[in-house]
C-alpha cells in the first residue's frame, strides 16, 4: 500500500543562512501512528508545517495521499488535521461554535451528530456551549484537537499534543488517538514525552539538527540498542574496582555502594551467573539487586548526544 505521506529531499534555508533542514526523506504508513522525535531547534515543527503548508520549503517534494502538496493544495489540505503546540483560537467563541465553523472552512455540510460525538469523546461535551476564554488551558487544548478533526482528516499531526496538561488529559487523548488509529487515521505526533512514543507509536524517527538519523519499528528499535542493566546493593563499599573484575563492564555508584553492570539486552543472562560466582569468590556480598532494561528516552539520549 503506497504511504499516505511521502517527503523526499525536503530542505529549508533561511536568508539568515540557517539551515533548519538539510535533505529530509521520509515515508508514513497508512493506519500507524508515527512519533518523530528531536530536541528543540531539530526541525519537528518545521517539518510538520511545511507539509501542512504554513511554511514553504527551499527544495524537495512532499505529497500527501498521492497528491503533491503544491501542486494539489486544497485537496492535501483537507486530508490534513493539526494540533499545533500554541494555541490560537477565538477566545469569545463557544465550543460548539468554534468546531461547527471549522469544519465548515473546509466545505463539508453540517454534521451535528459527528461534532456531537467528537466533543463527547474529548470530554467537552458538557463545555459545548461555554466560551474558549472561560475554559482552563488543557480545555483550550480539547478544543484544539476537536477543531483539527472537525473535517474528519485522514492524517492527523499532534504538535506536542500534551505539553502542560493535567496526566488525566493525556490520558483522554491518547485513548482518542489510539481510537482514530483504529479508525484508520493516521497519526504523526512529536512529543516530549518520550515514554509515551515508546508505549503508543508503532514507528519512530529520529531527527536531529535538520537530519533524520533514524527511522525503525519501536519493538525493533529498542532490541536492537536497548540495554539492560544490573544493580547490586553491595553489603560494603569498594574503593576501586578489583582487577579480577575486569572481565565486565562494571560500574561504581552511590559512593562505592552500589554496583552496576550493563549489557546488551538481546543477550541473555549475559554472564550474569558467571559475575555473581565470582563476586562470591571475591568476598563481595550483596544485600539487594535489580534489573531493568533501557527506555526509548535512554536510546534517544544517546543517539542526539555528541559521542
Amino acid at each position: 500500500m503506497p504511504p499516505i505521506l511521502s517527503i523526499a529531499g525536503v530542505e529549508k534555508h533561511y536568508p539568515s543562512g540557517l539551515t533548519a533542514l538539510a535533505g529530509i526523506d521520509l515515508e508514513v504508513r497508512r493506519g500507524e501512528i508515527f512519533a518523530l522525535l528531536g530536541p528543540n531547534g531539530a526541525g519537528k515543527t518545521t517539518l510538520i508545517s511545511i507539509v501542512c503548508g504554513t511554511v514553504t520549503m527551499t527544495a524537495g517534494r512532499v505529497s500527501v495521499g498521492g497528491h503533491d502538496i503544491l501542486r494539489d493544495f486544497r485537496r492535501t489540505r483537507a486530508t490534513i488535521g493539526l494540533v499545533p503546540q500554541e494555541i490560537a483560537i477565538d477566545i469569545f467563541a463557544t465550543v460548539w461554535n468554534t468546531v461547527r465553523f471549522s469544519r465548515g472552512l473546509f466545505g463539508l455540510p453540517p454534521n451535528p451528530a459527528y461534532i456531537e460525538q467528537l466533543l463527547r469523546d474529548l470530554s467537552l461535551w458538557e463545555k459545548r456551549d461555554s466560551r474558549i476564554i472561560e475554559l482552563s488551558g488543557g480545555m483550550k487544548r480539547r478544543v484544539m484537537i476537536a477543531k483539527a478533526l472537525s473535517h474528519e482528516p485522514e492524517l492527523l499531526f499532534l504538535d506536542e499534543p500534551t505539553a502542560g496538561v493535567d496526566v488525566n488529559l493525556r490520558r483522554d487523548m491518547w485513548a482518542l488517538v489510539r481510537k482514530l488509529r483504529d479508525k484508520g487515521v493516521t497519526i504523526v505526533l512529536t512529543t516530549h514525552y518520550i515514554e509515551e512514543a515508546e508505549e503508543m507509536a508503532d514507528r519512530v524517527g529520529v531527527i536531529d539538527k535538520g537530519r533524520i538519523l533514524l527511522v525503525e519499528d519501536t519493538a525493533a528499535l529498542m532490541r536492537r540498542f536497548g540495554k539492560r542493566r544490573l544493580k547490586l546493593v553491595l553489603h560494603q563499599p569498594l574503593a576501586t574496582l578489583p582487577a579480577a573484575l575486569a572481565d565486565w563492564p562494571l560500574e561504581l555508584q552511590a559512593e562505592g555502594h552500589e554496583l552496576l553492570y550493563s549489557f546488551d539486552a538481546n543477550a541473555g543472562g549475559a554472564g550474569i551467573p558467571d559475575l555473581l560466582r565470582r563476586l562470591d569468590a571475591l568476598g563481595i556480598g550483596f544485600k539487594d539487586l535489580d534489573t531493568e532494561r533501557s527506555s526509548l528516552e535512554d536510546i534517544f539520549i544517546r543517539l542526539v548526544e555528541p559521542a
